[in-house]
């Protein structure tokens, strides 16, 4: 079955109230919102509310997903909406890559892991040296793997201003990374 066909089966089942479809698309998706709401919030504890949040309302609307976009799109709107909401009332506005990093991939090994946070402390560091929209694009793009369509979704912007922020992130992340001794990683 293909995670999106297994993903829509899921919200289906949550929308006629299952409680264990629920605590399965929390399984798949909870430690990647999470990770996206620790980047845009540079809070914990914000972040974890967001997440229980952003499921709440999974549960409480799930019959209203219209299949319009997929189901992880729909997920990553609502948690980036949720946390945009709460920075408003808060007013808190830092970004923490660091604790973000500090969430461990259970599917790396140690070797895997290791290599990660070496070349990834310098990353973070560059990464951080962009603007906060620019960050999202690339937090969005290519740690959270969307499309650009999923993430002009996402955001609420044209997907040519979201290609536009890809660029310009790319060209200033090039820049930094070449100066740390980095490979881009694209070509």
């Amino acid at each position: 079955m293909e995670p999106d066909d297994k993903d829509n089966e899921l919200l289906a089942r949550i929308a006629g109230k299952d409680p264990g479809a629920l605590r399965s698309l929390y399984t798949l998706y909870n430690v990647r919102i999470y990770r996206f709401l620790i980047r845009l919030t540079g809070n914990e504890a914000l972040a974890e509310e967001c997440v229980n949040e952003t499921f709440l309302k999974v549960w409480l609307k799930a019959q209203s997903f219209g299949g319009q976009s997929s189901v992880s799109t729909w997920l990553f709107t609502i948690a980036r909406n949720e946390a945009i909401s709460q920075l408003r009332k808060r007013r808190e506005a830092p970004l923490d890559e660091e604790a973000a990093a500090q969430i461990e991939d259970e599917s790396d090994t140690q070797e895997i892991a290791t290599a990660k946070k070496d070349k990834g402390a310098v990353m973070r560091e560059c990464i951080e040296k962009l603007s906060p929209a620019h960050r999202e694009i690339i937090d969005l793009v290519y740690y959270q793997e969307m499309s650009v369509a999923e993430a002009s979704e996402v955001i609420g912007i044209p997907e040519n201003t979201v290609k536009t922020r890809m660029f310009h992130a790319r060209k200033q992340l090039s820049e930094h990374f070449r100066r740390h001794g980095i490979d881009r990683g694209w070509p």
